[in-house]
């Protein structure tokens, strides 16, 4: 299964509720910090919902 690595670029200040849940159940709590996922079909679509706050790149 193929991995992602999940940095969190933008602040959640002034993001919606859902959007800041989002974020925090990725495992995100502050702006610089990253995290390593499965890329399920879950994950992929969590990531696509705040795409503007966070980078994505493959490993």
């Amino acid at each position: 299964m193929d991995k992602i690595k999940i940095t969190q670029k933008k602040s959640i200040i002034g993001a919606t509720k859902r959007q800041k849940n989002t974020v925090k159940a990725l495992g995100l709590r502050k702006i610089r910090a990253t995290v390593e996922h499965n890329a399920t079909p879950q994950i992929l679509g969590m990531v696509s919902k705040v795409s503007h706050l966070i980078e994505v790149e493959k490993i």
